[in-house]
């Protein structure tokens, strides 16, 4: 029997603006997605008010309640930051550490089977709930057999940092979109400017 489910883990994602180029970023993971909103290198600034982060929310979590307070986004900015620096640490801090486990303690929001008759739990889920979604996110991440899977973008101009979700574990570049296809521009230059030399 088939079955809709409601996702527990938003599908990851996002366009992004850089240099006045819109281009899909997919990190692999919600956390990292998070943790992209302007806690790690290469990106900007996405949470400049509560809207902001409403909408970033409800754009991946469909349930969650778009009216945020000031006081649900500085929490959620002190969880995106503790993100960003663990994605980088070489030795990570542990108020870092704890900041993640506290948020990832609370209630998340649950997973559901679709088409059912009655209603299980609340219609709308809290903020809260949808950072303690992305807290547990990310202590999967950190966990010692995905870890070796974050990586930084091959290209040398690209701070970029996803986790690799490839079958093949050969994943080089932070969207073929942008780095992939540059580098394959570069790439062919190069073999034309090779061809036409003189023999």
């Amino acid at each position: 029997m088939y079955v809709d489910a409601v996702p527990h883990v938003p599908t990851t994602g996002q366009w992004l603006e850089t240099d006045g180029v819109r281009w899909w970023f997919d990190s692999g993971s919600i956390a990292l997605d998070f943790a992209h909103t302007g806690a790690l290198p290469g990106g900007s600034e996405q949470l400049h008010s509560p809207t902001d982060l409403g909408v970033w929310l409800v754009e991946r979590f469909p349930r969650v309640d778009a009216g945020v307070s000031e006081r649900e986004l500085s929490d959620a900015l002190l969880l995106r930051e503790s993100i960003g620096r663990l994605v980088v640490a070489v030795d990570p801090a542990a108020s870092d550490i704890d900041i993640v486990n506290l948020v990832a303690a609370m209630p998340d929001i649950p997973p559901a089977l679709g088409g059912g008759s009655r209603q299980a739990g609340a219609s709308h889920a809290h903020v809260s709930q949808a950072l303690s979604t992305i807290a547990r996110e990310a202590i999967g991440l950190f966990d010692a057999n995905r870890v070796a899977g974050i990586r930084t973008c091959s290209a040398g101009d690209c701070a970029f940092i996803y986790l690799d979700t490839s079958r093949s574990g050969s994943r080089r570049w932070c969207s073929m979109q942008r780095c992939g296809n540059r580098a394959k521009v570069r790439a062919y230059r190069g073999r034309a400017v090779r061809g036409s030399s003189p023999g």
